[in-house]
C-alpha cells in the first residue's frame, strides 16, 4: 500500500463524506481548519509540517482566508486543491490535479453503476 498524502483541509464547520473520499484516495486529512478565526483573513497561517497538500472548500470561505492559505501552501510548496464542499466536487478537483485516476471513486457511484453527478437539460 502506499504511503498516505497528508492534507490540511480548509473551510466548512462539518466535512460530510469528503474524510471516506479521501481515505480512498490515500490522502489523510491532518488538520481541518473552519477559517472563521478572523486572524486567518489578516496574517498568513502557519501550514502545518509535513503537509503536502491543502484543500480550500471555496463554497465555506471567504476570499481573504483563501488568499491568505493559498499564499502560505505556496510559500511553503504545498500543492492546493479547491473545490466546493460536496463528494462529486471534490472527486473531479482531485482527478483535475493528478491525486486520483479517473472513476476510482466508489462513493460516487450509485448501485445502478450510475454516476453520483447529475445532468441537467
Amino acid at each position: 500500500m502506499n504511503p498516505s498524502l497528508s492534507a490540511v483541509v480548509v473551510g466548512a464547520d462539518r466535512l460530510g463524506n469528503i474524510p471516506s473520499l479521501l481515505r480512498e484516495h490515500n490522502i489523510a486529512i491532518t488538520h481541518h481548519i473552519t477559517g472563521r478565526d478572523p486572524a486567518h483573513q489578516k496574517k498568513a497561517p502557519q501550514i502545518p509540517s509535513g503537509t503536502q497538500v491543502v484543500i480550500l472548500l471555496t463554497d465555506f470561505l471567504g476570499h481573504n482566508v483563501m488568499k491568505t492559505f493559498r499564499s502560505a501552501a505556496q510559500k511553503g510548496g504545498v500543492q492546493v486543491v479547491a473545490c466546493r464542499r460536496s463528494v462529486c466536487s471534490m472527486q473531479q478537483a482531485l482527478e483535475q490535479c493528478g491525486l486520483c485516476q479517473p472513476g476510482t471513486c466508489q462513493l460516487t457511484e450509485q448501485p445502478s453503476g450510475k454516476s453520483g453527478l447529475r445532468q441537467t437539460s
